[in-house]
């Protein structure tokens, strides 16, 4: 019987299932058509631009660029100037410094939007789980995700569990036996709720949690079993209907 919830946040609170490189090429897409400085992205194929995203990711992830303070939209900023500095070493983008900050603003303010729209629902959700259990947050992350929980105004949870900062990542289910502690709860007693297959709904299972996937288009396609997590649904507010 659920007890307590735990919940990832990137890519599940944020984007409701789309991994972040799809919605980040969904902007360079939109951008390149409506501004001048970044006509030029729209001849950047997916390949290009994937290896511009994990040199990105790879970037803050070594690099103590992300400061305990940033907002998301500090994040998007940082993420996409990296990737632009990638395409434009690769020699396929070319921009002076005001044009580069002209586009970088704009693809970071589309994504922006993009979660704002999502957060109407992950409060919508929040608020009626947090009604009925604690709440608990489980995320891979620079060391800022409650600023970005602050920022968003997402401050549902009664602890906040953060890779930066225990020195364990998902898919490590340390991490996840950090959060069944936070509640108080034996393993049985909580649910895990994640849009990554084999960062959170395996390793969650594997302790002995209940777990709900919230399917969605993920960064590579991987192998799954879908008996494997308790329930399936492809939009967060189907939650309401399960809890």
């Amino acid at each position: 019987m659920a007890k307590a919830l735990i919940f990832d946040y990137g890519g599940t609170l944020d984007t409701n299932a789309l991994h972040w490189s799809h919605v980040l090429w969904e902007a360079y897409q939109a951008v390149s058509t409506s501004l001048e400085s970044a006509r030029e992205l729209a001849a950047v194929s997916w390949e290009d631009f994937r290896a511009a995203y994990v040199f990105g990711e790879r970037t803050l992830g070594a690099q103590p660029i992300i400061q305990p303070d940033d907002t998301m939209l500090t994040v998007l900023r940082q993420k996409v100037r990296l990737e632009l500095q990638h395409l434009s070493e690769a020699g396929q983008w070319k921009a002076d410094a005001a044009q580069q900050t002209e586009v970088v603003a704009a693809i970071a303010d589309y994504c922006n939007r993009y979660v704002l729209r999502n957060l109407q629902t992950s409060r919508r959700v929040l608020e009626h789980c947090t009604a009925h259990y604690p709440l608990v947050l489980v995320s891979n992350f620079y060391g800022n995700v409650r600023a970005i929980l602050r920022d968003y105004r997402l401050e549902y949870f009664q602890t906040v569990i953060e890779s930066a900062e225990v020195g364990i990542r998902k898919p490590d289910p340390a991490i996840y036996r950090l959060g069944i502690e936070a509640t108080g709860c034996p393993a049985a007693d909580c649910v895990v709720i994640g849009d990554s297959f084999g960062k959170d709904i395996v390793p969650a299972h594997s302790l002995g949690c209940e777990t709900v996937w919230l399917k969605g288009r993920g960064w590579d396609r991987e192998t799954v079993d879908e008996s494997v997590p308790t329930h399936i649904i492809t939009d967060l507010a189907e939650l309401l209907k399960l809890y």
